[in-house]
């Protein structure tokens, strides 16, 4: 069977690990630390912080936007229901609008309609590691003083040029920016999530509130030469990441330039070899940015039957998913109150029903694309 993707793990994530357990601090500690410090200086951000998954990401980074029950926010369908999830999680109303067909991501010109008296912040997806045009994004967001946050799940490694060269999806260019490391993801730590922000008082609440809201620290209680009751100021959750998940990060994020460079060039070889397929679309990548290639995703021509592909393509020993889901037609989102239209989801629905997405992690070898393209060639001449 070839996988839709393969973490890239070895002995340095081992040792990592092992490192960690020996040491008997096992959570969140001085690996989580400095998986931290090393994050952010690999984005360029001035704060980072770990947590739980970039689900418990989302939820802070909106709680710390002042997103609030009858609140809305702006953002899409098109995305894992986890992205709409962290808005409801705060009695928050998601707004959703349509993508842009070339880049499966949140289109810019339907902003200004979505907006009510009611909205609080727009959370914008680089769907798939495609950057989203946060250009456009975040300067509608300055004027309507709105806060901005980034679903960078997929997202970890790409780069932008928003007008002063490349840099990577991470730098706050909105107010926070929230990254997975699930094993469906570039790196992974088997699960959890960073937050990072240009905002110092935010990290302060974030590191509060991923601590069941302790005012104190466990490093800094544990290092202290005095005796210290720890107080619980506001409410708070338990949204910690593990010294063992942050061990193996810090191995993940020294592989991490190797595994996009691999994931680009195999994304390009798989372009070539599908230029072939009359009515195959490609996603496009914008001239500004440079993408990871989380996900490889082909459109399907106007006759080919997605389940049908799909399921030829497993009886042969390649793994594949539908297109992105579309969260307005999961059941957990038709009951009322569950969502507001702010534009037509026409390209969303498109995309979910007419796409698939193709195995691709940087291990895979040529003879693996060959015979990914092979049995997509047959399911299309079904």
């Amino acid at each position: 069977m070839i996988p839709i993707i393969k973490p890239c793990m070895g002995e340095e994530e081992v040792q990592a690990a092992s490192r960690a357990i020996r040491s008997g601090w096992v959570t969140q500690g001085p690996e989580v630390r400095a998986f931290e410090e090393e994050f952010a200086a690999f984005v360029g951000a001035p704060y980072a912080c770990a947590v739980s998954n970039c689900t418990t990401a989302l939820h802070l980074a909106l709680r710390a936007a002042g997103v609030g029950s009858g609140d809305e926010v702006i953002t899409v369908s098109h995305t894992f229901i986890a992205t709409a999830n962290s808005v409801r999680y705060l009695n928050a109303v998601p707004v959703f609008i349509d993508v842009e067909p070339l880049t499966f991501n949140m289109n810019p010109k339907y902003l200004e309609a979505a907006l009510s008296p009611k909205t609080k912040a727009i959370l914008c997806v680089h769907q798939m590691g495609m950057p989203c045009d946060l250009r456009k994004i975040a300067a509608f967001a300055k004027e309507k003083n709105l806060a901005l946050i980034e679903d960078a799940a997929c997202a970890m490694g790409s780069q932008a040029d928003y007008g002063d060269g490349l840099r990577m999806i991470g730098y706050p260019e909105a107010d926070a920016v929230c990254f997975s490391f699930h094993p469906r993801k570039i790196i992974t730590t088997g699960d959890g999530g960073m937050i990072t922000t240009r905002h110092r008082s935010w990290n302060d609440k974030f590191r509060v509130w991923r601590h069941n809201g302790m005012g104190i620290s466990d490093e800094a209680r544990h290092n202290a030469t005095t005796v210290i009751f720890e107080e619980y100021p506001e409410l708070g959750y338990n949204y910690r990441m593990t010294d063992i998940q942050a061990a193996v990060g810090r191995e993940q994020l020294k592989k991490l330039p190797d595994i996009v460079s691999a994931r680009r060039r195999l994304a390009e070889r798989y372009q070539g070899l599908l230029k072939g397929i009359a009515s195959v679309g490609l996603a496009q990548e914008p001239s500004w940015s440079r993408t990871n290639w989380q996900s490889f995703t082909v459109r399907l021509p106007g006759s080919a039957d997605q389940r049908s592909v799909m399921q030829f393509m497993l009886d042969q020993g390649v793994a594949t998913r539908r297109g992105i889901m579309c969260i307005h037609r999961e059941p957990a989102y038709q009951t009322p109150g569950g969502y507001r239209a702010g534009s037509v989801l026409t390209e969303s629905e498109l995309a979910q029903d007419h796409s698939i997405i193709l195995p691709l992690y940087s291990q895979m070898t040529e003879e693996e694309q060959d015979r990914v393209i092979q049995s997509f060639r047959g399911a299309l001449s079904l």
